[in-house]
């Protein structure tokens, strides 16, 4: 198959290398520092279970559009920051609609399969999540990685009956060492991942802590779960019910994962925008939707907002 990787960051690079491992023609679309050290030295890939090291097509965004067209690609992977969302599909939209080819999102949030579906329409939009997955750009052309890296994948919003092409689909990504389930109801796991997501991304930006670090803090632990639990509030006004149950067993994921660092932390460690607006403020607007309270939610996305930093102590001098 042929794949074009859209924001080829951390995870979108993982996953493009496990697709060249198995044989799969593979598109990277970057920008950058990042761009230019995968055309001159290829891509560099570290995970437990992978060690990658090899040329890759590489290209910006203008020299996809210039030189390719959208059929020539069996499926795009967007892997972009979910703030960039309506942008890039303003810019492509009309080079996406020139082709069928299926949009399969990779992103954080649950705000992207709904513009998408605007643009390209709903049976070429497909919901999806990387679960148990850290991955970040650690140098130009060197990308980090650890986790099980599952896709979960489905039809947006759900999927009425059998479909055979998002098995087959899941199939080539089974057999490229890619976990990948697909589910009839793809907003319900786009709104499950959002519990973790809302629960420790915040956090660990404010703070500065990775995920394990957060959980195990007796007082940090609770604003996590707390966080968590209005994510489940929020989640009523799309008509998707998480349950109790649902919020303990997304706690004890994160709790017993590998402790890495959040993107969001690293987007604030880089200087770069944080996703807060797909994240916690997604989780705000439907709370308030339903005139339901969503104070830690609130509180730790607004200090973010502030900027506000740890100030280092100065002995005092005579």
């Amino acid at each position: 198959m042929k794949f074009l990787i859209i924001g080829a960051g951390g995870i979108g690079c993982y996953y493009g290398a496990r697709l060249l491992e198995a044989g799969h023609a593979v598109t990277f679309i970057a920008r950058g520092a990042h761009l230019e050290a995968m055309q001159q030295q290829g891509l560099t890939v570290e995970h437990e279970a992978m060690q990658f090291n090899a040329a890759v097509d590489a290209m910006s965004m203008d020299t996809l559009i210039a030189q390719h067209s959208c059929a020539d690609y069996d499926l795009i992977m967007l892997a972009l920051k979910s703030g960039a969302t309506a942008g890039w599909l303003a810019e492509c939209g009309p080079w996406l609609k020139h082709a069928d080819t299926p949009v399969l999102s990779l992103q954080n949030g649950v705000d992207n399969e709904p513009l998408i579906a605007e643009t390209i329409g709903q049976t070429r939009t497909l919901g999806g999540l990387a679960v148990r997955i850290g991955g970040h750009i650690i140098a130009p052309g060197h990308i980090e990685a650890k986790g099980p890296a599952q896709v979960v994948m489905g039809r947006w919003p759900r999927i009425a009956a059998p479909d055979p092409a998002l098995e087959q689909l899941a199939e080539t990504l089974n057999a490229a060492q890619i976990p990948t389930r697909v589910t009839d109801n793809i907003r319900y796991e786009l709104w499950k991942k959002l519990l973790i997501n809302n629960g420790v991304n915040p956090l660990s930006a404010l703070t500065g802590l990775d995920t394990r670090s957060l959980t195990a803090d007796p007082a940090l632990g609770k604003a996590v779960y707390a966080m968590m639990q209005e994510t489940a509030v929020a989640a009523r006004a799309d008509e998707v019910e998480l349950t109790p149950a649902d919020v303990d067993e997304m706690f004890a994921l994160i709790s017993q994962f590998d402790a890495i660092k959040t993107s969001m932390l690293v987007d604030r460690e880089k200087g770069r925008p944080l996703e807060l607006d797909d994240i916690s403020g997604a989780v705000i607007r439907r709370c308030q939707q339903q005139d339901e309270p969503a104070p830690n939610t609130e509180l730790v996305q607004r200090l973010l907002q502030l900027d506000i930093r740890p100030v280092q102590w100065q002995p005092l001098t005579a």
